[in-house]
């Protein structure tokens, strides 16, 4: 009963925290939006297709901070970069993960918390077994347990083992101590990636269709 009160009491503060955040930092979304577009002249944000809670399908907003035709510069072997796909503007709010401000919006939508396991493709799901797609159980977030426990340097199983493991342990002090956390992650750059790094961190097993291909 107090989790499901402490869930409930998530949804209201997600829902009144991103409305006035999205006020206090609209100022700073027409800097960003202003900077990308002198940059390249592409679009100011990217919507991609994610799996939230339940494994529902929504479009994640992000300030773009990639060329625009990033997904054709990966190789089709492994999924890795063939070039530099990152652009100047987004080398910058990448490192500071201003590029994921623009979740707030699904954040009003209740589609993301702040804190939550990531949001992932559809095509992830098929690479999951029955206890890693426990983190569909809860919506997933802007940051989260693994997100300050590694972030982008973990093998995927431990991610998804940490992603579990808020499932099983929320609190809303936990989500504090997370969000804390997170500013301290996001200074000092723990964890930070530019771009895919499958070769390192992907150890799932393959998709049927993955099989296939080879």
């Amino acid at each position: 009963m107090f989790r499901t009160i402490q869930r409930q009491l998530k949804s209201i503060l997600d829902f009144g925290v991103s409305l006035i955040a999205l006020a206090v930092l609209l100022p700073l979304f027409a800097i960003v939006a202003v900077a990308i577009k002198i940059d390249d002249g592409g679009p100011v944000f990217f919507r991609q297709q994610r799996l939230g809670g339940g494994a529902k399908p929504f479009s994640i907003w992000k300030f773009r901070s990639m060329v625009v035709d990033a997904d054709e510069q990966l190789l089709c072997n492994d999924g890795m970069p063939s070039g530099n796909r990152i652009t100047r503007v987004g080398s910058i709010i990448r490192r500071l993960s201003i590029d994921e401000l623009p979740q707030l919006i699904n954040v009003v939508r209740g589609e993301v918390s702040f804190v939550g396991p990531r949001a992932v493709l559809p095509s992830h799901w098929q690479r999951y077994d029955d206890f890693q797609r426990r983190r569909f159980e809860v919506r997933p977030g802007i940051t989260g347990l693994a997100q300050v426990n590694g972030r982008n340097t973990l093998p995927w199983t431990r991610r998804l083992e940490l992603d579990v493991q808020y499932v099983d342990h929320f609190s809303l002090v936990l989500d504090l101590l997370i969000i804390l956390k997170t500013f301290y992650v996001v200074i000092r750059g723990d964890g930070f990636v530019a771009d895919r790094n499958p070769l390192d961190v992907d150890d799932l097993p393959k998709s049927a269709s993955q099989q296939a291909s080879e």
